[in-house]
């Protein structure tokens, strides 16, 4: 896996052209396997003979893992990503009542708020740019961390602090040293948010969390506590970041998939989920563990081998959605043109838990977007954007656009 990220899709279609399992180099050398077909991966995610604690990851538990391995984080925070069975009911529990439909649907006033007012803020940043403006910095990023470090009582002032420890935990190119720093440093912010909220109790899950493990002391470690706001506050904004950018990105270079959503000829939603398939927001997440030697789709993939599951190789499996599978077409599931449903935001026990609120935030970001900028353009040509150094988040690392493009859009 190159440690530098960058498009996933040409790999992807070569590798899934040999099979849907393939084996794979993390960095330093740690060998692995990727699950890339669709029915394969499906089929993965809900298999009782695999597992996410990392008391299965073999290399680990021999000690072949070094601290500032850059994933390591990945395999060990603790919370409910790396909990199994009764464990990770246990966990999930304890935040997953706050992002029911129902009540991420009480979220809407705010996040269209919020929108208005990035809206604002973009249209003023381009005013500033010469008409150019940094879509992913100014509205694509502060969306979603808002209203997630909101949910979890964050102070505004923290915000782009914590997304950048966000982006360097997730990246896949750190040094050790540079790995190691970033975690404590996201550790060190996150005990100060634990400790605001313990001396100031508020209206928010943190505070709630805290009162969980309090109440009961064997409900919540202190570990536990760190690992779940790691894990809601990172996942919460960084791959609804990806999602609202590559959609951007999506339209621009298909502005006649644009014009039948102007058009009311489909709907914002099917754009979301078409660009969750296409260009998912995820490459290839880590990991899981099989806990004893499993064939998988004719391949053996060994006991205690972590396993990376292939998310933007699975949403392009022919075989799944079809001969055009690496076309953008809006109009794709309603038409029929595809057997599946995407997996780009999980499946089984480990579905996203975040669901609701990422679509919730992207649709609304998308139709007030393009309703005010129906002429938005990118400002850059697609191949020169820098992508994100990592081979588990898939996106651009800035989005230059111009909100009122020279050309109308066709």
């Amino acid at each position: 896996m190159d440690p530098s990220g960058g498009c996933p899709h040409r790999d992807n279609a070569r590798l899934l052209a040999r099979g849907a399992v393939a084996p794979v180099v993390l960095p330093g050398g740690v060998p692995a396997m990727t699950v890339l077909g669709h029915e394969a991966l499906k089929g993965f995610l809900t298999h009782p003979d695999v597992a996410k604690g990392a008391e299965h990851f073999a290399a680990l538990q021999d000690g072949r893992i070094p601290d500032g391995w850059p994933l390591r984080t990945f395999a060990t925070v603790p919370g409910m990503t790396t909990a199994d069975g009764a464990e990770h009911r246990r966990l999930r529990d304890l935040v997953g009542q706050a992002f029911t439909a129902r009540r991420v649907e009480r979220l809407r006033p705010r996040v269209e708020e919020l929108t208005a007012e990035l809206l604002d803020g973009l249209e003023a940043a381009a005013r500033d740019g010469d008409g150019v403006a940094d879509l992913r910095r100014h509205f694509a990023l502060p969306l979603p961390m808002g209203v997630i470090c909101e949910l979890f009582g964050v102070d505004a002032g923290d915000h782009d602090h914590l997304h950048h420890l966000s982006s360097r935990i997730v990246a896949t190119d750190s040094s050790p040293e540079e790995a190691v720093a970033a975690n404590r440093e996201m550790a060190d912010a996150l005990r100060a948010v634990v400790a605001a909220r313990r001396a100031a109790p508020g209206d928010d899950l943190t505070s709630a969390l805290i009162a969980a493990r309090e109440e009961g002391g064997d409900r919540l470690a202190e570990p536990e506590l760190i690992g779940t706001l790691l894990l809601m506050i990172v996942a919460g904004h960084e791959t609804t970041l990806n999602l609202i950018t590559n959609a951007v990105r999506a339209l621009c270079a298909h502005r006649e998939q644009l014009r039948l959503v102007l058009d009311g000829r489909a709907r914002w939603a099917d754009v979301v989920e078409e660009t969750l398939r296409w260009d998912s927001p995820v490459s290839h997440f880590p990991f899981r563990y099989p806990t004893r030697d499993l064939i998988v789709d004719g391949t053996v993939i060994p006991r205690g081998t972590p396993v990376l599951a292939g998310y933007s190789a699975a949403g392009r499996d022919e075989t799944a959605h079809g001969p055009d599978a690496d076309r953008f077409d809006v109009t794709r599931a309603a038409r029929g043109r595809t057997s599946a449903r995407h997996l780009s935001l999980g499946h089984g026990p480990h579905y996203c838990l975040g669901a609701p609120l990422a679509r919730l935030e992207a649709i609304t970001a998308l139709e007030r977007l393009f309703t005010r900028f129906p002429g938005l353009d990118l400002a850059v040509p697609e191949a020169r954007l820098p992508r994100v150094p990592s081979f588990v988040g898939n996106s651009v690392r800035t989005l230059p656009v111009r909100l009122r493009a020279d050309r109308a859009v066709r």
